[in-house]
């Protein structure tokens, strides 16, 4: 009995230093405190709910539903626990699930606002998706908005005074004109937006699924990983390593939008480089890449505010034609997300995938942009509720059956902008500094010398951008929760 007592003493010290750790931001750390709480105490409904809110700030949707679902195992009438489980399904696009743990809230708490606020626009989310999907026309009937578009016919007024394309060729003078009117928040005009995402399309449409880049000897070659709408990051990355260039080729390894409010910016901008000199830019697929990321996180309300909703449909057709990983002299395997849940997938599996869609929820194309690496060996389940864990052994075994070194891969926050994990055969490299202006994270990117593709790892800080929030344009009701 009185060990017990001591058990629960304890448990409640552990849940004190989370909740400091969770209000410095320091949410993984959260976590494992939260966690020994548990291991003390698993009849502690806060507990649990506490977790998954550290959880939730980590964008790890699937441990929060696991947790909050715990919290409301031991405690059912916990409202809490299904706020924070209505909160992961929203954060996962799952409206209707997130609508059932809401109407849930309110039934438990009927004179609170904040619930019956979250509700009403839950119900709006969800009606909105159904209206949606009544008027969507069948896949096989559905025409490419980009072959409707002539941006030729398109007039540019005359007291336009933003950069402009002469003809058919983007220039470098064009593009550093656009990016100093985007700096100072001038909007390039739609004539030269089509222009730029309908020449990209065309680009990247005759590319393979899996692109071979070729570095020669004494040449570089930079890998940046997720930007997130963070334009003056973008800009600062430049500033630090040059412009893109044939003789300063980059990466850019997916989740170029949504989160950060100058995602059309960031978008713009690398489309213009690529359109400019294709050898000079890469561009993968990430996970937001994709039409339920993009309603949710903020590139669709972005794009609908500072252009139009045909931008918003061309977008989304472009972002299906993304290549989905690269491979740098045959050594080094770039992928936004990572790796498999079986074993033997070779190089030749990944470029026959047929790229042209939307992500599907399982199978290789989905677990190249959601996977997580672990420090377990073996496979888990994903922290996310998408895609999967991959241990050391996992990568290893990838890496020797198609002939490798290393994996590059990005898609989760790093306090020193990068992490070196699996013996030192994958790195994560995240880009995006101070990421949603709240985490604190320095920012990187790699750069690779040929012939030996040593990785040369340098990290920065944020800079500042003008007073627009992150999410500025996303859902309303994900607003409240971030």
């Amino acid at each position: 009995m009185e060990t017990e007592k001591t058990d629960i003493s304890k448990a409640e010290e552990f849940k004190q230093l989370a909740n400091e750790a969770f209000n410095a931001r320091k949410y993984a750390q959260a976590i494992d405190l939260y966690t020994q709480a548990i291991e003390l105490n698993s009849r502690n409904a806060v507990y649990w709910a506490n977790r998954a809110f550290a959880h939730l700030r980590l964008e790890e949707y699937g441990s929060a539903i696991q947790d909050a679902t715990m919290a409301i195992e031991v405690d059912p009438k916990y409202s809490k626990g299904y706020y924070r489980r209505g909160a992961a399904h929203l954060g996962l696009g799952k409206f209707k699930d997130a609508l059932k743990d809401f109407q849930q809230v309110k039934k438990m708490c009927p004179n609170d606002p904040d619930a019956t606020k979250k509700l009403k626009e839950c119900e709006k989310a969800v009606m909105k998706l159904k209206f949606e999907e009544a008027i969507a026309a069948p896949e096989s009937q559905r025409r490419s908005v980009a072959e409707s578009i002539d941006y030729h016919s398109i007039d540019v007024e005359a007291q336009y005074s933003g950069a402009r394309i002469e003809g058919d060729v983007v220039t470098l003078d064009f593009v550093k004109k656009m990016m100093d009117d985007f700096k100072n928040q001038k909007c390039l005009h739609k004539r030269y937006a089509y222009q730029i995402v309908l020449q990209t399309r065309e680009l990247l449409q005759a590319l393979p699924s899996l692109v071979d880049i070729t570095v020669p000897d004494g040449k570089h070659f930079t890998v940046c990983g997720d930007v997130h709408g963070q334009f003056y990051d973008l800009l600062n990355i430049f500033e630090l390593n040059g412009l893109p260039s044939d003789d300063n080729p980059y990466l850019f390894n997916g989740d170029f939008v949504d989160r950060g409010s100058f995602s059309l910016e960031v978008i713009l901008t690398l489309f213009a480089f690529k359109c400019m000199a294709p050898s000079a830019i890469y561009l993968a697929r990430g996970n937001h890449e994709s039409k339920s990321m993009n309603k949710i996180y903020g590139f669709e309300g972005e794009v609908r505010s500072k252009l139009s909703d045909t931008f918003v449909e061309l977008f989304a057709e472009v972002f299906c034609c993304l290549p989905l990983a690269h491979v740098i002299n045959s050594k080094v395997f770039v992928v936004h997300g990572g790796l498999f849940s079986v074993d033997g997938v070779k190089l030749s599996d990944i470029r026959a995938i047929n790229r042209f869609c939307e992500p599907p929820e399982e199978g290789l194309m989905c677990e190249l942009l959601w996977s997580d690496p672990q420090p377990l060996p073996g496979r888990g389940p994903s922290k996310r509720g998408v895609g999967l864990s991959f241990g050391a052994d996992v990568t290893k075994r990838f890496l020797q059956e198609n002939h490798l070194d290393l994996v590059v891969r990005s898609h989760e926050v790093k306090d020193e902008g990068y992490e070196i994990e699996h013996d030192g055969k994958l790195i994560t490299v995240f880009s995006a500094p101070n990421y949603c202006d709240q985490m604190g994270n320095k920012g990187a990117f790699i750069r690779f010398e040929a012939p030996d593709l040593k990785p040369n790892i340098v990290t920065f800080t944020a800079v500042p951008h003008p007073d627009v929030k992150p999410m500025a344009y996303a859902n309303n009701f994900l607003r409240m929760f971030s």
